[in-house]
């Protein structure tokens, strides 16, 4: 989920030294690092084997201790949040609660602030931030045409310094192509402040229908993207970087805006992204 959608190719692997090198074919790498083919032939300090912190979903609601939700349309600062994005966000039980064990947020067609769906976005910022380590988050994604729902991390200084100089790590969004399609992303600003972004894809069954783990390994060097064990991300960092200092969580539901092409099935009625569980090990 991004903030903006601007899209310089050109700089993808200029500038900052970012890059890829497994995109198109995920690997297999649940062992340790000498599998996982670095460029550099050396593996990043962590083993990320301790667990510091999770986020169950066992209360019967939302913990406000941790989670708290941007509301509206992102008006009249970001329209649209910034991505002609078509919904208006709520904390409402309809959009966003806590059922079984489960965070469910439901996108739903209603009229609600001049737009004509709602949906949730919950956000950590201010409450539990963090810097560095493997991120597991179990979930089910919604289906339908236009739904948007994303996994994803901002820089903690976003008020200081802004977006993309804040950073923002995209650990998992889905919506932009076939079915079974997911994306990880990093976005950044180049040597000139200009935000470009590197992104890696991986194709997945039934990701509606079946849990799945999304992973992020954040080390110092580099930060690396799974599915169920299996990479298809791995971007280098350097120090001028700003993915080192703490980030928050972000949970939501979009619908249409630029990453789906602004595209919603005209029979969509609501669907929901269910959550099991999100862990953080150092």
């Amino acid at each position: 989920m991004k903030n903006f959608r601007i899209i310089l190719l050109s700089l993808l692997f200029i500038a900052c030294g970012g890059g890829s090198d497994d995109d198109e074919n995920p690997i297999d790498d649940t062992a340790n690092c000498p599998l996982v083919g670095l460029e550099t032939g050396e593996c990043p300090t962590g083993d990320f084997t301790t667990l510091v912190w999770e986020e169950e979903f066992d209360g019967s609601s939302i913990d406000a201790a941790t989670w708290s939700f941007e509301m509206g349309d992102g008006c009249p600062d970001l329209c649209g949040w910034g991505n002609n994005e078509a919904q208006y966000y709520t904390n409402r039980p309809d959009n966003a609660r806590v059922e079984d064990g489960i965070l469910k947020i439901t996108a739903k067609r209603e009229s609600l602030g001049n737009r004509d769906f709602t949906s949730a976005r919950m956000i950590s910022k201010g409450k539990f931030e963090f810097q560095y380590g493997r991120v597991e988050i179990r979930a089910k994604l919604p289906q339908g045409q236009g739904t948007w729902p994303a996994l994803w991390l901002l820089g903690g200084n976003i008020d200081q310094v802004g977006w993309p100089r804040c950073g923002e790590i995209d650990i998992m969004e889905h919506g932009d192509g076939p079915n079974g399609l997911v994306s990880s992303s990093v976005h950044l600003p180049n040597a000139n402040g200009d935000h470009y972004y590197v992104r890696g894809d991986q194709t997945i069954q039934n990701e509606s229908s079946e849990f799945h783990v999304y992973r992020m390994d954040w080390y110092d060097s580099r930060i690396q993207f799974y599915v169920d064990g299996r990479r298809h991300h791995n971007f280098t960092l350097n120090d001028d970087m700003p993915f080192h200092q703490p980030f928050f969580f972000i949970l939501n539901v979009a619908m249409g805006g630029s990453f789906t092409g602004n595209n919603i099935d005209s029979n969509f009625v609501s669907s929901q992204m269910e959550i099991d569980y999100i862990r953080l090990y150092k």
